[in-house]
Order: C-alpha cells, then structure tokens, then sequence
C-alpha cells in the first residue's frame, strides 16, 4: 500500500452582510467570507490538501476563480470533484484533519454538522474527520475580523 500526507491552506477576507458558509454549514454573522465560490476557507483549504497529496496541483488550478461555472458555488461541490480526480488515480482518503482560525462566531456547535457535510462529500466516517477552531488572540487581520483562514492535512492511501 502507498501512502500520502498533504496539507492544505485558504485565507478569505470577511465582508459585511455576506453569507459565511464553513464546511458547508451557513453561520449566522453580521460577517461572512467573500470569494468566487461560496468562499467556504475550511473546504477549500481539504481541498488543497487532498490534491497536493496526490500532485494533482491545486484547487486554483482545477477551479480558477475567472471561470463562470464556479462563480458562487457550494464547495461541497468543489470537494466531491476533488474527490473524483483523486479516485480517477486510484487514491482513497484515509483522515482529514483541519483548524479554522478565526475570532467569530464560535464554531463548536457547527463542528458535528461540518463533518457530516464533509463525510457525505467524500465517502468516510465522520470518525476520520477532525476539525478543531482557534482565535487570533485578536492580533492581525484575523483578530480584527477582517478575514479567516483554515489549514488542513490529509492522509490518502493507494491499495
């Protein structure tokens, strides 16, 4: 069996009045995440990982923000494609395991929802989704609620 580790990284700006949507779960926010997509930094930072796991580049790449058929949509779809080019080369996703930064809302309560979105996304138990949350400590822009950022890791795996 081969084995892969990749990492994953997404940084979005936050935004008055707009919808913040985070492992596919909308929060309510007098802020939100503003991107071509959804913006949703959690999946698009999975996504990262998971292709640079199998060098298959990046979501960048696969979904470039100038391309109309991605313009605001959900990221659970961007990550079942992520999933398809990963299957495509005989890759199976064995974990995830991802940190949101951001200093609000409190992301806690949404964490079982996120891995249930993310689970049916890609095919594993919600027991080999990991997503934790920290703040900023309210230093930089993170602190200043002027964006969000989400790492990620992954372990694929090939028969």
């Amino acid at each position: 069996m081969k084995i892969r580790v990749g990492f994953g990284f997404d940084v979005h700006q936050l935004k008055d009045q707009h919808p913040f949507v985070v492992g596919g779960v909308t929060l309510d926010h007098h802020k939100g995440a503003f991107g071509h997509s959804d913006a949703d930094v959690l999946l698009h930072a999975i996504c990262d990982a998971l292709l640079g796991a199998a060098n298959l580049r990046d979501i960048g790449f696969h979904f470039k923000n100038t391309d109309d058929r991605w313009k605001g949509i959900s990221s659970l779809v961007l990550l079942k494609e992520t999933v398809k080019l990963l299957a495509e080369k005989g890759w199976q996703i064995g974990n995830i395991d991802a940190m949101l930064c951001l200093e609000a809302p409190k992301i806690n309560p949404h964490i079982p929802a996120m891995q249930q979105n993310i689970a049916e996304a890609i095919g594993i138990s919600t027991e080999d989704i990991s997503i934790k949350a920290t703040t900023n400590e309210q230093m930089g822009f993170i602190g200043r609620e002027e964006g969000v950022v989400s790492y990620a890791v992954c372990l694929i795996e090939k028969p």
